[in-house]
Protein backbone atom coordinates (compact mmCIF):
# COMPACT_ATOMS: atom_id res chain seq x y z
CA UNK A 1 0.00 0.00 0.00
CA UNK A 2 1.25 3.43 -0.96
CA UNK A 3 1.71 5.53 1.90
CA UNK A 4 0.57 9.38 1.59
CA UNK A 5 0.83 12.54 3.24
CA UNK A 6 -1.36 15.67 3.44
CA UNK A 7 0.29 18.91 3.12
CA UNK A 8 -2.63 21.63 3.99
CA UNK A 9 -2.29 25.44 3.42
CA UNK A 10 -4.61 27.37 5.86
CA UNK A 11 -5.57 30.65 3.87
CA UNK A 12 -8.57 33.40 4.93
CA UNK A 13 -10.74 32.29 2.65
CA UNK A 14 -9.66 28.89 1.17
CA UNK A 15 -7.75 25.47 2.41
CA UNK A 16 -5.52 23.48 0.00
CA UNK A 17 -4.73 20.22 0.61
CA UNK A 18 -2.51 18.06 -1.11
CA UNK A 19 -1.83 14.32 -0.99
CA UNK A 20 1.58 13.32 -1.51
CA UNK A 21 3.57 10.21 -2.26
CA UNK A 22 7.00 10.07 -1.27
CA UNK A 23 7.94 10.54 -4.87
CA UNK A 24 6.70 11.84 -7.82
CA UNK A 25 3.36 13.87 -8.31
CA UNK A 26 0.43 14.83 -5.82
CA UNK A 27 -1.91 11.66 -6.05
CA UNK A 28 -4.79 14.79 -5.57
CA UNK A 29 -5.32 18.56 -4.76
CA UNK A 30 -8.37 19.83 -3.44
CA UNK A 31 -9.51 23.74 -2.03
CA UNK A 32 -12.06 23.87 0.96
CA UNK A 33 -13.75 26.72 2.17
CA UNK A 34 -11.83 27.99 5.52
CA UNK A 35 -14.61 28.16 8.42
CA UNK A 36 -14.95 31.15 9.88
CA UNK A 37 -15.86 30.01 13.82
CA UNK A 38 -14.01 31.58 16.18
CA UNK A 39 -13.00 27.83 17.88
CA UNK A 40 -10.15 26.28 16.14
CA UNK A 41 -10.84 22.72 16.54
CA UNK A 42 -13.74 23.92 13.88
CA UNK A 43 -10.81 24.35 11.57
CA UNK A 44 -8.64 20.53 12.14
CA UNK A 45 -12.78 18.98 11.59
CA UNK A 46 -13.00 20.47 8.85
CA UNK A 47 -9.25 19.59 6.99
CA UNK A 48 -10.04 16.17 8.56
CA UNK A 49 -13.32 16.21 6.70
CA UNK A 50 -12.06 17.03 4.04
CA UNK A 51 -9.38 14.54 3.92
CA UNK A 52 -12.11 11.41 4.93
CA UNK A 53 -13.98 12.91 1.75
CA UNK A 54 -11.31 12.44 -0.51
CA UNK A 55 -9.97 8.90 0.23
CA UNK A 56 -13.00 7.57 -0.10
CA UNK A 57 -13.82 9.28 -3.21
CA UNK A 58 -10.24 7.87 -4.38
CA UNK A 59 -11.05 4.45 -3.14
CA UNK A 60 -7.60 4.90 -1.15
CA UNK A 61 -7.93 3.16 2.78
CA UNK A 62 -7.49 5.88 5.39
CA UNK A 63 -4.73 3.32 6.54
CA UNK A 64 -2.27 4.96 3.73
CA UNK A 65 -2.33 8.45 5.61
CA UNK A 66 1.71 8.52 6.96
CA UNK A 67 1.43 12.24 8.36
CA UNK A 68 -0.58 15.65 7.61
CA UNK A 69 1.31 18.87 8.38
CA UNK A 70 -0.23 22.29 7.91
CA UNK A 71 1.06 25.88 7.14
CA UNK A 72 -0.88 28.47 9.32
CA UNK A 73 -0.80 32.47 8.42
CA UNK A 74 0.28 33.26 11.60
CA UNK A 75 3.72 32.62 14.14
CA UNK A 76 4.63 28.74 14.70
CA UNK A 77 7.58 27.76 16.86
CA UNK A 78 9.43 25.03 16.90
CA UNK A 79 7.63 23.28 19.43
CA UNK A 80 4.45 23.99 17.64
CA UNK A 81 3.13 26.66 19.38
CA UNK A 82 0.90 29.06 17.74
CA UNK A 83 0.18 32.10 19.65
CA UNK A 84 -2.63 33.43 17.78
CA UNK A 85 -4.46 33.39 14.10
CA UNK A 86 -6.22 37.17 14.16
CA UNK A 87 -7.32 36.77 10.62
CA UNK A 88 -9.38 33.27 11.99
CA UNK A 89 -10.02 34.49 15.05
CA UNK A 90 -8.06 31.93 16.59
CA UNK A 91 -6.21 32.39 20.44
CA UNK A 92 -3.32 30.37 21.49
CA UNK A 93 -2.98 26.81 20.91
CA UNK A 94 -0.99 23.79 19.49
CA UNK A 95 -2.37 22.94 16.28
CA UNK A 96 -0.49 19.94 15.11
CA UNK A 97 -1.42 18.25 18.29
CA UNK A 98 -5.18 19.34 17.81
CA UNK A 99 -5.29 17.85 14.21
CA UNK A 100 -3.34 14.67 15.43
CA UNK A 101 -6.07 14.06 18.07
CA UNK A 102 -8.29 13.82 14.91
CA UNK A 103 -6.19 12.12 12.04
CA UNK A 104 -4.50 9.76 14.29
CA UNK A 105 -1.00 10.10 12.70
CA UNK A 106 1.63 12.41 13.56
CA UNK A 107 1.28 15.97 12.35
CA UNK A 108 3.13 18.90 12.12
CA UNK A 109 2.40 22.76 12.11
CA UNK A 110 4.45 25.72 10.27
CA UNK A 111 4.09 29.66 9.45
CA UNK A 112 2.56 29.39 5.79
CA UNK A 113 5.46 32.03 4.35
CA UNK A 114 8.25 29.29 6.03
CA UNK A 115 5.62 26.71 4.32
CA UNK A 116 6.00 28.40 1.01
CA UNK A 117 10.27 28.63 0.97
CA UNK A 118 10.59 25.07 1.91
CA UNK A 119 7.98 24.35 -0.80
CA UNK A 120 10.02 26.15 -3.33
CA UNK A 121 13.28 24.82 -1.86
CA UNK A 122 12.40 20.91 -2.15
CA UNK A 123 10.14 20.84 -5.39
CA UNK A 124 10.40 24.02 -7.01
CA UNK A 125 12.63 26.99 -8.15
CA UNK A 126 15.23 26.14 -5.99
CA UNK A 127 15.25 22.73 -6.15
CA UNK A 128 18.38 20.63 -5.42
CA UNK A 129 19.55 23.34 -3.10
CA UNK A 130 19.39 23.31 0.87
CA UNK A 131 19.87 27.49 1.70
CA UNK A 132 17.48 29.60 0.33
CA UNK A 133 15.45 32.98 1.37
CA UNK A 134 12.27 33.64 -0.22
CA UNK A 135 10.13 37.35 -0.26
CA UNK A 136 6.39 37.18 -0.91
CA UNK A 137 5.06 39.92 -2.70
CA UNK A 138 1.35 40.71 -2.37
CA UNK A 139 -0.85 42.46 -0.98
CA UNK A 140 1.71 42.58 2.34
CA UNK A 141 5.11 41.05 2.54
CA UNK A 142 6.15 37.59 3.93
CA UNK A 143 9.34 36.01 3.97
CA UNK A 144 10.82 32.31 4.41
CA UNK A 145 14.41 31.41 5.40
CA UNK A 146 15.82 27.84 4.84
CA UNK A 147 19.22 26.87 6.15
CA UNK A 148 20.56 23.53 5.37
CA UNK A 149 16.91 22.45 4.80
CA UNK A 150 15.63 23.61 7.35
CA UNK A 151 12.88 25.95 7.88
CA UNK A 152 14.29 29.10 10.14
CA UNK A 153 11.48 30.14 12.47
CA UNK A 154 13.06 31.09 15.88
CA UNK A 155 12.69 31.46 19.05
CA UNK A 156 8.84 32.51 19.27
CA UNK A 157 8.19 31.76 15.56
CA UNK A 158 8.86 35.09 13.89
CA UNK A 159 11.73 33.96 11.91
CA UNK A 160 11.48 35.02 8.37
CA UNK A 161 9.14 38.13 9.07
CA UNK A 162 11.12 40.09 6.36
CA UNK A 163 8.42 41.98 5.53
CA UNK A 164 8.71 43.98 8.47
CA UNK A 165 12.19 44.80 8.22
CA UNK A 166 12.90 48.62 8.89
CA UNK A 167 14.29 49.78 5.56
CA UNK A 168 13.88 53.89 5.64
CA UNK A 169 13.74 55.30 9.43
CA UNK A 170 12.85 58.47 8.03
CA UNK A 171 9.55 57.20 7.22
CA UNK A 172 6.49 59.38 8.45
CA UNK A 173 3.51 57.03 8.19
CA UNK A 174 2.92 54.09 10.35
CA UNK A 175 3.21 50.65 9.12
CA UNK A 176 0.02 48.18 9.93
CA UNK A 177 2.37 46.73 12.50
CA UNK A 178 2.65 50.37 14.04
CA UNK A 179 6.48 50.73 13.22
CA UNK A 180 7.39 52.87 10.65
CA UNK A 181 9.59 52.50 7.18
CA UNK A 182 8.67 48.34 7.09
CA UNK A 183 9.83 46.90 3.85
CA UNK A 184 5.89 46.31 2.87
CA UNK A 185 5.34 49.78 3.04
CA UNK A 186 7.15 49.82 -0.27
CA UNK A 187 7.75 46.34 -1.72
CA UNK A 188 3.78 44.99 -1.11
CA UNK A 189 1.19 45.64 -3.67
CA UNK A 190 -0.07 48.44 -1.94
CA UNK A 191 3.33 49.74 -1.13
CA UNK A 192 3.65 49.94 -4.76
CA UNK A 193 0.33 51.85 -5.60
CA UNK A 194 0.94 54.28 -2.42
CA UNK A 195 4.98 55.17 -3.60
CA UNK A 196 2.90 55.87 -6.80
CA UNK A 197 0.24 57.98 -5.62
CA UNK A 198 3.00 59.86 -3.65
CA UNK A 199 5.08 61.03 -7.01
CA UNK A 200 1.96 62.03 -8.71
CA UNK A 201 1.16 64.18 -6.16
CA UNK A 202 4.52 65.82 -5.57
CA UNK A 203 5.14 66.50 -9.55
CA UNK A 204 3.47 67.60 -12.66
CA UNK A 205 5.25 65.10 -14.95
CA UNK A 206 2.83 64.00 -17.57
CA UNK A 207 2.10 59.84 -16.66
CA UNK A 208 -0.11 56.85 -17.92
CA UNK A 209 -0.81 56.91 -14.49
CA UNK A 210 -2.19 60.57 -13.58
CA UNK A 211 -5.75 60.17 -12.50
CA UNK A 212 -6.19 56.80 -13.24
CA UNK A 213 -9.24 54.98 -11.33
CA UNK A 214 -8.48 52.29 -8.54
CA UNK A 215 -4.89 52.18 -9.01
CA UNK A 216 -3.10 48.86 -9.03
CA UNK A 217 0.24 47.81 -8.65
CA UNK A 218 0.19 46.12 -11.78
CA UNK A 219 -0.54 49.31 -13.26
CA UNK A 220 2.36 51.03 -11.81
CA UNK A 221 4.59 47.82 -13.16
CA UNK A 222 3.03 47.41 -16.89
CA UNK A 223 3.47 51.09 -17.41
CA UNK A 224 7.21 51.30 -15.79
CA UNK A 225 7.82 48.00 -18.81
CA UNK A 226 6.53 51.15 -21.16
CA UNK A 227 8.98 53.51 -20.23
CA UNK A 228 6.02 55.75 -17.68
CA UNK A 229 8.22 58.15 -15.82
CA UNK A 230 6.17 57.63 -12.52
CA UNK A 231 5.94 54.06 -13.51
CA UNK A 232 9.68 53.57 -13.51
CA UNK A 233 10.78 56.00 -10.11
CA UNK A 234 7.62 53.66 -7.76
CA UNK A 235 9.72 50.43 -9.59
CA UNK A 236 13.67 52.06 -8.56
CA UNK A 237 12.05 52.60 -5.16
CA UNK A 238 10.79 49.23 -4.74
CA UNK A 239 13.93 47.70 -6.07
CA UNK A 240 15.85 49.88 -3.46
CA UNK A 241 14.45 48.98 -0.68
CA UNK A 242 13.73 45.30 -1.34
CA UNK A 243 17.66 45.58 -2.47
CA UNK A 244 18.08 46.98 0.99
CA UNK A 245 16.50 43.91 2.82
CA UNK A 246 17.91 41.16 0.79
CA UNK A 247 21.22 42.66 0.79
CA UNK A 248 20.85 42.23 4.69
CA UNK A 249 19.70 38.26 4.56
CA UNK A 250 22.56 37.77 2.12
CA UNK A 251 25.57 38.69 3.75
CA UNK A 252 23.34 37.02 7.58
CA UNK A 253 22.54 33.32 5.31
CA UNK A 254 24.59 33.21 2.32
CA UNK A 255 21.66 31.72 0.43
CA UNK A 256 21.82 29.49 -2.81
CA UNK A 257 19.09 31.11 -4.05
CA UNK A 258 17.19 34.50 -3.27
CA UNK A 259 13.02 33.74 -4.26
CA UNK A 260 10.63 36.21 -5.10
CA UNK A 261 6.57 35.15 -5.36
CA UNK A 262 3.64 36.85 -4.79
CA UNK A 263 1.50 38.38 -7.38
CA UNK A 264 4.10 41.43 -7.56
CA UNK A 265 6.38 39.28 -8.67
CA UNK A 266 4.31 38.29 -12.23
CA UNK A 267 5.91 41.46 -13.64
CA UNK A 268 8.64 39.43 -14.29
CA UNK A 269 12.32 39.94 -15.55
CA UNK A 270 12.25 43.83 -15.16
CA UNK A 271 11.10 43.46 -11.27
CA UNK A 272 14.74 40.96 -10.85
CA UNK A 273 16.97 42.98 -12.73
CA UNK A 274 15.76 46.22 -10.74
CA UNK A 275 16.13 44.49 -7.74
CA UNK A 276 19.32 42.73 -8.29
CA UNK A 277 21.08 46.16 -9.23
CA UNK A 278 20.21 47.34 -5.70
CA UNK A 279 21.41 43.69 -4.34
CA UNK A 280 24.78 44.31 -5.84
CA UNK A 281 25.06 47.76 -4.27
CA UNK A 282 23.95 47.47 -1.35
CA UNK A 283 26.49 43.78 -0.65
CA UNK A 284 30.07 44.10 -0.66
CA UNK A 285 31.44 43.95 -4.11
CA UNK A 286 33.71 40.33 -3.05
CA UNK A 287 29.89 38.39 -2.44
CA UNK A 288 28.94 36.28 -5.08
CA UNK A 289 25.38 35.94 -3.46
CA UNK A 290 22.88 33.36 -4.87
CA UNK A 291 20.90 34.36 -8.20
CA UNK A 292 17.83 35.83 -7.63
CA UNK A 293 14.90 33.66 -8.93
CA UNK A 294 11.11 33.88 -9.51
CA UNK A 295 9.00 31.22 -7.99
CA UNK A 296 7.56 28.45 -9.90
CA UNK A 297 4.78 26.56 -7.45
CA UNK A 298 2.51 29.81 -7.08
CA UNK A 299 0.15 29.26 -4.96
CA UNK A 300 0.46 25.90 -4.22
CA UNK A 301 4.20 26.11 -2.75
CA UNK A 302 2.47 26.09 1.35
CA UNK A 303 0.72 22.32 0.62
CA UNK A 304 3.92 21.78 -1.15
CA UNK A 305 5.74 22.92 1.93
CA UNK A 306 3.73 21.40 4.20
CA UNK A 307 3.85 17.71 2.26
CA UNK A 308 7.47 18.34 3.51
CA UNK A 309 7.01 18.80 6.34
CA UNK A 310 4.71 16.28 7.35
CA UNK A 311 6.95 13.31 5.30
CA UNK A 312 9.74 14.42 8.25
CA UNK A 313 7.17 13.77 10.63
CA UNK A 314 6.28 10.52 9.38
CA UNK A 315 9.89 9.32 9.24
CA UNK A 316 10.80 10.61 12.19
CA UNK A 317 8.21 8.19 14.27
Amino acid sequence: MQKLVAGIDVGGTTIKIGLFPKEGDPVAFFEVETPKWEKSVHLYEVIRDAIDRKFRELGIPSEALAAAAMGLPGPVTEEGYLPRLVNLGMGESYPAKELEALLHVPCRALNDANAAALGEVFYGSAKGYSNAVMVTLGTGVGGGIVVDGHVLSGNRGIGGEIGHFVVDPDETVSCNCGNKGCLEQYASATGIVRTAVRILASTDVPSELRDRKDLTAKDVLDEAKKGDPVGLEALETFGKYLGIALAHLILTTDPDRVILGGGVSKAGKILIDTVDRYVRQYTHIAVRYGEIVLATLGNDAGAYGAAKAAWEAAESE
